[in-house]
Protein backbone atom coordinates (compact mmCIF):
# COMPACT_ATOMS: atom_id res chain seq x y z
CA UNK A 1 0.00 0.00 0.00
CA UNK A 2 2.82 2.42 0.73
CA UNK A 3 4.11 1.90 -2.82
CA UNK A 4 0.70 2.74 -4.27
CA UNK A 5 0.50 5.80 -2.02
CA UNK A 6 3.89 6.94 -3.29
CA UNK A 7 2.96 6.32 -6.94
CA UNK A 8 -0.31 8.23 -6.56
CA UNK A 9 1.35 11.12 -4.72
CA UNK A 10 4.09 11.35 -7.34
CA UNK A 11 1.64 11.37 -10.25
CA UNK A 12 -0.58 13.99 -8.60
CA UNK A 13 2.43 16.04 -7.55
CA UNK A 14 3.76 16.20 -11.10
CA UNK A 15 0.33 17.37 -12.21
CA UNK A 16 0.36 20.10 -9.56
CA UNK A 17 3.82 21.34 -10.51
CA UNK A 18 2.87 21.48 -14.20
CA UNK A 19 -0.18 23.58 -13.35
CA UNK A 20 1.44 26.20 -11.14
CA UNK A 21 0.26 29.56 -12.47
CA UNK A 22 -2.45 27.97 -14.65
CA UNK A 23 -5.46 28.21 -12.30
CA UNK A 24 -8.69 29.11 -14.07
CA UNK A 25 -11.06 29.41 -11.11
CA UNK A 26 -10.88 29.75 -7.34
CA UNK A 27 -13.80 28.91 -5.06
CA UNK A 28 -14.23 29.73 -1.38
CA UNK A 29 -15.46 26.87 0.78
CA UNK A 30 -18.38 27.48 3.11
CA UNK A 31 -18.20 31.20 2.41
CA UNK A 32 -14.81 31.52 4.12
CA UNK A 33 -12.65 34.08 2.33
CA UNK A 34 -9.39 32.25 3.06
CA UNK A 35 -10.53 28.61 2.61
CA UNK A 36 -9.80 28.07 -1.07
CA UNK A 37 -10.29 25.27 -3.58
CA UNK A 38 -9.40 25.25 -7.27
CA UNK A 39 -10.09 22.97 -10.20
CA UNK A 40 -6.49 21.79 -9.73
CA UNK A 41 -7.29 20.42 -6.25
CA UNK A 42 -10.20 18.45 -7.68
CA UNK A 43 -8.28 17.09 -10.66
CA UNK A 44 -5.36 16.07 -8.44
CA UNK A 45 -7.79 14.22 -6.18
CA UNK A 46 -9.29 12.40 -9.17
CA UNK A 47 -5.80 11.23 -10.22
CA UNK A 48 -5.13 9.83 -6.76
CA UNK A 49 -8.48 8.08 -6.39
CA UNK A 50 -8.16 6.50 -9.83
CA UNK A 51 -4.75 5.08 -8.91
CA UNK A 52 -6.00 3.69 -5.59
CA UNK A 53 -9.07 2.13 -7.18
CA UNK A 54 -6.91 0.38 -9.76
CA UNK A 55 -5.16 -1.52 -6.97
CA UNK A 56 -7.67 -1.55 -4.11
CA UNK A 57 -11.19 -1.14 -5.54
CA UNK A 58 -12.94 -2.21 -2.32
CA UNK A 59 -11.09 0.09 0.08
CA UNK A 60 -12.80 3.11 1.65
CA UNK A 61 -11.61 6.62 0.80
CA UNK A 62 -11.84 9.92 2.68
CA UNK A 63 -10.78 12.77 0.42
CA UNK A 64 -10.76 16.49 1.17
CA UNK A 65 -12.76 17.61 -1.85
CA UNK A 66 -15.11 14.71 -2.59
CA UNK A 67 -15.65 13.41 0.94
CA UNK A 68 -16.20 9.76 1.85
CA UNK A 69 -16.29 6.89 -0.62
CA UNK A 70 -17.34 4.06 1.68
CA UNK A 71 -17.22 0.39 0.82
CA UNK A 72 -17.35 -0.74 4.47
CA UNK A 73 -13.74 -1.87 4.28
CA UNK A 74 -11.31 -2.23 7.18
CA UNK A 75 -8.94 -0.06 5.12
CA UNK A 76 -9.43 3.66 4.48
CA UNK A 77 -7.28 5.98 2.36
CA UNK A 78 -7.16 9.56 3.65
CA UNK A 79 -6.24 12.03 0.91
CA UNK A 80 -5.22 15.67 0.69
CA UNK A 81 -4.69 16.26 -3.04
CA UNK A 82 -3.19 19.72 -2.51
CA UNK A 83 -2.11 20.70 0.97
CA UNK A 84 -1.26 24.38 0.79
CA UNK A 85 -3.83 25.58 -1.73
CA UNK A 86 -3.37 29.23 -0.77
CA UNK A 87 0.36 28.93 -1.38
CA UNK A 88 -0.34 27.20 -4.69
CA UNK A 89 -2.67 29.96 -5.89
CA UNK A 90 0.16 32.45 -5.34
CA UNK A 91 2.76 30.18 -6.99
CA UNK A 92 4.48 30.06 -3.60
CA UNK A 93 6.40 26.76 -3.79
CA UNK A 94 5.36 25.17 -0.50
CA UNK A 95 2.57 22.68 -1.10
CA UNK A 96 2.26 18.92 -1.11
CA UNK A 97 0.21 15.81 -1.76
CA UNK A 98 -0.57 13.78 1.36
CA UNK A 99 -1.94 10.22 1.38
CA UNK A 100 -2.41 8.11 4.48
CA UNK A 101 -3.81 4.60 4.86
CA UNK A 102 -5.76 3.44 7.89
CA UNK A 103 -6.42 -0.13 8.99
CA UNK A 104 -9.33 -0.36 11.41
CA UNK A 105 -8.86 3.28 12.36
CA UNK A 106 -5.08 3.17 12.82
CA UNK A 107 -2.76 4.82 10.29
CA UNK A 108 -0.39 2.14 8.96
CA UNK A 109 1.17 3.74 5.87
CA UNK A 110 1.57 7.08 4.22
CA UNK A 111 3.32 9.31 1.73
CA UNK A 112 3.85 13.06 1.52
CA UNK A 113 5.25 14.39 -1.75
CA UNK A 114 6.61 17.91 -2.23
CA UNK A 115 6.76 18.44 -6.00
CA UNK A 116 8.64 21.74 -5.78
CA UNK A 117 11.68 20.08 -4.19
CA UNK A 118 10.98 16.58 -5.54
CA UNK A 119 10.99 15.14 -2.03
CA UNK A 120 9.03 11.99 -1.27
CA UNK A 121 8.47 11.22 2.40
CA UNK A 122 7.16 7.72 3.01
CA UNK A 123 6.42 5.54 5.99
CA UNK A 124 4.94 2.22 7.03
CA UNK A 125 4.05 1.31 10.60
CA UNK A 126 6.92 -0.52 12.25
CA UNK A 127 9.26 0.02 9.31
CA UNK A 128 10.52 3.57 9.85
CA UNK A 129 10.27 6.85 7.95
CA UNK A 130 12.10 7.73 4.75
CA UNK A 131 12.95 10.66 2.49
CA UNK A 132 13.60 9.65 -1.11
CA UNK A 133 14.38 6.15 0.13
CA UNK A 134 16.79 7.15 2.92
CA UNK A 135 15.82 6.68 6.55
CA UNK A 136 15.12 9.86 8.51
CA UNK A 137 15.01 10.65 12.22
CA UNK A 138 13.72 13.47 14.39
CA UNK A 139 16.12 16.03 15.82
CA UNK A 140 17.98 15.85 19.12
CA UNK A 141 17.15 19.37 20.36
CA UNK A 142 16.37 19.13 24.07
CA UNK A 143 15.26 22.68 24.95
CA UNK A 144 12.91 25.16 23.31
CA UNK A 145 15.54 27.88 23.09
CA UNK A 146 17.49 25.62 20.70
CA UNK A 147 14.36 24.46 18.84
CA UNK A 148 12.85 25.70 15.61
CA UNK A 149 9.07 25.35 15.83
CA UNK A 150 6.34 25.47 13.22
CA UNK A 151 2.59 26.04 13.28
CA UNK A 152 -0.37 26.94 11.15
CA UNK A 153 -3.59 28.84 11.70
CA UNK A 154 -7.18 27.74 11.06
CA UNK A 155 -9.25 29.48 8.42
CA UNK A 156 -11.32 31.13 11.17
CA UNK A 157 -8.25 32.46 12.98
CA UNK A 158 -9.96 35.85 13.41
CA UNK A 159 -12.26 34.10 15.90
CA UNK A 160 -9.14 32.83 17.71
CA UNK A 161 -10.44 29.28 18.27
CA UNK A 162 -8.78 27.32 21.08
CA UNK A 163 -6.60 30.36 21.80
CA UNK A 164 -4.56 29.87 18.63
CA UNK A 165 -3.12 33.39 18.80
CA UNK A 166 -2.06 33.07 22.45
CA UNK A 167 -0.32 29.76 21.71
CA UNK A 168 1.63 31.42 18.92
CA UNK A 169 2.74 34.33 21.11
CA UNK A 170 3.74 32.03 23.97
CA UNK A 171 5.92 29.85 21.74
CA UNK A 172 7.37 32.91 20.03
CA UNK A 173 8.70 33.99 23.41
CA UNK A 174 10.04 30.56 24.37
CA UNK A 175 11.53 29.02 21.23
CA UNK A 176 14.50 29.83 19.04
CA UNK A 177 12.09 30.66 16.25
CA UNK A 178 8.62 29.92 14.89
CA UNK A 179 7.82 29.30 11.23
CA UNK A 180 4.48 29.22 9.40
CA UNK A 181 4.82 27.39 6.08
CA UNK A 182 1.15 27.00 5.16
CA UNK A 183 1.08 23.22 4.62
CA UNK A 184 0.66 20.96 7.65
CA UNK A 185 1.79 17.85 5.78
CA UNK A 186 5.14 19.50 5.06
CA UNK A 187 5.37 20.77 8.64
CA UNK A 188 5.02 17.23 9.95
CA UNK A 189 7.38 15.77 7.36
CA UNK A 190 10.01 18.33 8.34
CA UNK A 191 9.66 17.39 12.02
CA UNK A 192 10.16 13.75 11.01
CA UNK A 193 13.27 14.72 9.03
CA UNK A 194 14.76 16.72 11.91
CA UNK A 195 14.55 20.04 10.06
CA UNK A 196 12.03 21.31 12.58
CA UNK A 197 11.79 20.28 16.22
CA UNK A 198 8.13 20.75 17.11
CA UNK A 199 4.75 21.44 15.50
CA UNK A 200 1.38 22.38 16.94
CA UNK A 201 -1.88 23.40 15.31
CA UNK A 202 -5.55 23.69 16.17
CA UNK A 203 -8.39 22.40 13.98
CA UNK A 204 -6.53 20.13 11.58
CA UNK A 205 -8.58 17.79 9.41
CA UNK A 206 -7.79 14.07 9.06
CA UNK A 207 -6.39 14.53 5.55
CA UNK A 208 -4.01 17.25 6.77
CA UNK A 209 -2.15 14.91 9.09
CA UNK A 210 -2.88 11.23 8.40
CA UNK A 211 0.44 10.59 6.68
CA UNK A 212 2.42 13.21 8.57
CA UNK A 213 1.70 12.01 12.07
CA UNK A 214 2.84 8.48 11.21
CA UNK A 215 6.00 9.93 9.65
CA UNK A 216 6.84 11.67 12.93
CA UNK A 217 6.14 8.59 15.03
CA UNK A 218 8.15 6.27 12.78
CA UNK A 219 11.03 8.78 12.77
CA UNK A 220 11.20 8.52 16.58
CA UNK A 221 8.99 11.46 17.52
CA UNK A 222 5.88 11.89 19.66
CA UNK A 223 2.36 12.89 18.61
CA UNK A 224 -0.46 13.74 21.04
CA UNK A 225 -3.34 16.13 21.50
CA UNK A 226 -2.88 19.31 23.53
CA UNK A 227 -3.63 17.39 26.75
CA UNK A 228 -0.84 14.91 26.15
CA UNK A 229 -3.17 12.04 25.24
CA UNK A 230 -2.67 9.88 22.14
CA UNK A 231 -4.37 11.69 19.29
CA UNK A 232 -6.38 10.14 16.49
CA UNK A 233 -6.42 11.85 13.11
CA UNK A 234 -10.06 12.75 13.75
CA UNK A 235 -9.09 14.90 16.72
CA UNK A 236 -8.56 18.55 15.72
CA UNK A 237 -5.68 19.68 17.96
CA UNK A 238 -2.26 18.20 17.27
CA UNK A 239 1.18 18.40 18.88
CA UNK A 240 4.08 16.61 17.14
CA UNK A 241 7.67 16.87 18.34
CA UNK A 242 11.02 15.15 18.49
CA UNK A 243 9.90 13.81 21.89
CA UNK A 244 12.56 15.65 23.87
CA UNK A 245 10.68 18.96 23.95
CA UNK A 246 7.19 17.47 24.05
CA UNK A 247 6.48 17.92 27.76
CA UNK A 248 7.69 21.52 27.70
CA UNK A 249 5.48 22.32 24.72
CA UNK A 250 2.52 20.77 26.54
CA UNK A 251 3.22 23.02 29.53
CA UNK A 252 3.14 26.09 27.32
CA UNK A 253 -0.04 24.98 25.56
CA UNK A 254 -1.70 24.49 28.95
CA UNK A 255 -1.22 28.16 29.75
CA UNK A 256 -3.99 29.09 27.34
CA UNK A 257 -6.25 26.04 27.45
Amino acid sequence: MVNVAMEAALEAGKFLKYNVGKIKSIERKMGQATNLVTEIDKQSEAIIIKKIKQHFPLHDILAEESGSHNQKSEFRWVIDPLDGTTNFTHAFPIFAVSIGVEHNGEVVAGAVYDPSSDEMFSTEKGAGAFLNGKRIHVSSSATLIESLLVTGFPYNVKENPHHAVEHFVNFLMEGQGVRRLGAAAIDLAYVAAGRLDGFWEVFLNPWDKAAGTLLVQEAGGTVTNFRGKPASIDEPNTLATNGKIHDRMLEILHRSL
